[in-house]
């Protein structure tokens, strides 16, 4: 299985940016799809944006449009670029490997035979 280990979370005011990074203790290039998770107080984690090995992309609604999600298969490493914060996108953000069709993001789900959690990083929009 590979860990994951997730940084750059922080408290920053809404409308503001952060790049959170997930770097996995082995090689990604043989996982098809990565994708980012976020777990608020009281809710169940989901997947807010997914990567395929070779480069598409797909979001969740809140997110769209002011999320970016890339990968660098030569560094072991997936990030999330995050604009224009929300107070509502306050979680903790998880990465991990991720199952399913790339064009149906709802119904993709976390590869736990492949990929561990990690602690994740906290992420906190309040002014």
């Amino acid at each position: 299985q590979v860990q994951f280990v997730e940084s750059g979370g922080g408290l920053v005011q809404p409308g503001g940016s952060l790049r959170l990074s997930c770097a996995a203790s082995r090689s990604i290039f043989v996982i098809y799809i990565m994708g980012w998770y976020r777990q608020a107080p009281g809710k169940q984690r989901e997947l807010v944006a997914a990567i395929t090995s070779d480069g598409r992309t797909n979001y969740a609604d809140s997110v769209k449009g002011r999320f970016t999600i890339s990968r660098v298969n030569a560094e072991n490493t997936v990030y999330l670029q995050m604009n224009s914060l929300k107070p509502e996108d306050t979680a903790v953000y998880y990465c991990n490997a991720v199952l399913g069709r790339i064009n149906t993001i709802a119904s993709m789900t976390p590869d736990l035979r492949t990929g561990v959690w990690g602690q994740g990083t906290q992420v906190t929009v309040s002014s």
